[in-house]
C-alpha cells in the first residue's frame, strides 16, 4: 500500500501506518479546537486515539497469530482512519479454521475489555445515574480515560460483529454458512448482506458521521472484491498453469536494441518480454523497463542494459488457483514458465482473465 509508514515489527510482522491516519489526528484536534479545549486536553484526546489504534494492533494480531497456527503467514498490518487491516497471504478454506481466525480477533477486545473491568474501578461510572455519567463522560479527562477505553473495546466487539463482509462478522457468517453449503455460494450470501449494510452505512453516514461513508466505502468494495476472488479460485481450483499460458511468445536476446524492440512492441501486442541466451532464461524486459529506456532515448541501448535479472518464474505445472493468488500478492504482471530450467511460455493477468472467461463459458 504506498503512502505508509513503518513503525515497527510485532512477531515478525511488519506494522504501519497509512498517510491517511494524519487526517484523523487532524479532525481529533479540530473537534476538540471547535469545543474551547486547551492544549493538555488536546494532546489527551490524541493519547486516547493512538491507544485505541493499539488495541487494534492486538486486534489484528489476533487474526494474524490464529492464521499463523493453520501455516498463513500475514505480511503486514496497516493501520488506517477506520481501522486497521491485516494482509494475510490469504483466508483459511475450512471453514473451522476460518471461524477461529475471525473470531479471534474480537475476541482480543474482548479479554482487554474484560481486564480492564476487573483491574480498574469500572463498575462505579456504571453504578452511576444517567445525568451523573453523561457529566462525568462530557469529556474525556484522566478520570475517566479507562472508561473510555473500556468502553471503546467493547464497541470494536460490536461493531466487528456486525455481518458485514469483509468485516470479521461478515467473514464468521461465511464460515458458518460454509459448513452447510458451498462456500462460493456463502461468500456470495455474505458479501450480498455486506454490500447491504454497506449502503445503509452510507445513508446514516450522510446524516450523523462522515466517517460511516468511508466504512461503507471499504466494506462495498472489500465484499465485492471478496466475492469475485473467491469465485475464480473456484474456476481454477484443479488446474495447472500449462493450460493457460502462452507459448507463441517472442524471446529476446540481450544484446538485442531497444530500438528493436520499439519495432515488435509496434508491430504486435506485447508489452513484456523474456530474455534469453543459449537457451538460459536471462532476465524479464517488463513495460516499465522498456518505457523507461524510451524516456532516455535510448534506442541504441541493449536490452539487457535495462532489463530485470530479479523476475518471479513459475513452474509448467504450478496450481492455477495458487498463481492467480501469487500474482494477487505480489502485483507482478508477468511470468516466464519453464520445467527444468527450460523456457516453455509466460503467463500474465491477461491470460489468467481470458482463461477464466472460456471456463466459466464452458461450465455455463
Amino acid at each position: 500500500m504506498k503512502g505508509t509508514l513503518n513503525i515497527g515489527r510485532v512477531s515478525g510482522i511488519k506494522v504501519q501506518v497509512h498517510w491517511t491516519f494524519v487526517f484523523l489526528i487532524a479532525w481529533v484536534v479540530f473537534l476538540e479546537v471547535s469545543r474551547g479545549r486547551e492544549m493538555p486536553a488536546i494532546a489527551l484526546s490524541i493519547l486516547f486515539v493512538l491507544v485505541i489504534f493499539g488495541c487494534v494492533v492486538l486486534h489484528e494480531l489476533g487474526h494474524a497469530l490464529t492464521a499463523r497456527r493453520f501455516g498463513i503467514s500475514t505480511r503486514k498490518i496497516t493501520l488506517l482512519p477506520i481501522g486497521g487491516v491485516a494482509s494475510l497471504e490469504r483466508m483459511p478454506e475450512k471453514p473451522q479454521q476460518e471461524l477461529l481466525v475471525a473470531v479471534a480477533g474480537p475476541a482480543v477486545n474482548v479479554v482487554i475489555a474484560i481486564l480492564l473491568y476487573i483491574v480498574f474501578p469500572i463498575h462505579r461510572f456504571l453504578d452511576l445515574e444517567p445525568e451523573a455519567l453523561q457529566e462525568m463522560l462530557s469529556a474525556i479527562s484522566p478520570q475517566n480515560f479507562v472508561f473510555y477505553l473500556f468502553a471503546a473495546n467493547v464497541m470494536l466487539v460490536v461493531f466487528n460483529a456486525i455481518p458485514a463482509f469483509p468485516m470479521d462478522g461478515g467473514r464468521i457468517l461465511r464460515a458458518l454458512l460454509s459448513m452447510t453449503i458451498d462456500r462460493v455460494q456463502a461468500t456470495r450470501i455474505a458479501a450480498a448482506l455486506g454490500q447491504l449494510m454497506a449502503v445503509m452505512f452510507f445513508f446514516f453516514g450522510l446524516f450523523y458521521n462522515p466517517l460511516l461513508i468511508l466504512i461503507a466505502i471499504f466494506v462495498y468494495f472489500g465484499a465485492q472484491g471478496e466475492n469475485v476472488m473467491v469465485q475464480h479460485l473456484a474456476l481454477l481450483r484443479g488446474h495447472k498453469v500449462n493450460e493457460a499460458m502462452m507459448t507463441n511468445i517472442t524471446v529476446l536476446n540481450p544484446g538485442q536494441s531497444i530500438g528493436e524492440v520499439a519495432d515488435i512492441v509496434l508491430s504486435g501486442t506485447e508489452t513484456h518480454f523474456v530474455v534469453s541466451e543459449n537457451g538460459e532464461v536471462r532476465g524479464v524486459l517488463y513495460q516499465s523497463d522498456f518505457i523507461d529506456a524510451m524516456k532516455g532515448k535510448n534506442t541504441q541501448a541493449a536490452v539487457k542494459d535495462f532489463m530485470t535479472t530479479d523476475f518471479e518464474k513459475v513452474g509448467l505445472n504450478e496450481d492455477l488457483a495458487e498463481f492467480y493468488r501469487k500474482v494477487r500478492a505480489k502485483n507482478i504482471n508477468f511470468f516466464p514458465v519453464l520445467e527444468d530450467d527450460q523456457l516453455k511460455g509466460a503467463i500474465d493477468f491477461n491470460n489468467i482473465n481470458e482463461y477464466m472467461l472460456i471456463r466459466s463459458s464452458l461450465d455455463y
